[in-house]
């Protein structure tokens, strides 16, 4: 079994890296130069988001933290098939 500090010091470092990952997709959110590349940022945030919520859930040994990934990746589906439908209404993504 592994000890409970490897295990302390993999959920640190994962949620450090997942922190920085998701300051610098938020820049380039805020930057981005198209629709697309927009939606592309904020579906690689919640991806990252998500994971996050998961490991603060292994490392507070508490399931309803997991509970929250559910709305949220249900809503970047949303926010994806709207941002489609607008684009193909516009002609395309450009």
């Amino acid at each position: 079994m592994v000890s409970g500090n490897i295990v302390e010091y993999i959920l640190t470092a994962g949620s450090t890296l997942y922190t920085i990952a998701m300051i610098i997709y938020s820049y380039r959110a805020l930057k981005g130069p198209t629709v697309s590349d927009t939606v592309l940022v904020i579906d690689a945030l919640t991806v990252d988001l998500a994971v996050l919520f998961l490991l603060l859930t292994l490392y507070y040994r508490c399931q309803y933290l997991a509970i929250a990934v559910i709305p949220l990746t249900a809503w970047v589906f949303i926010l994806d098939v709207i941002v489609a439908k607008y684009l193909v209404r516009r002609g395309g993504a450009k």
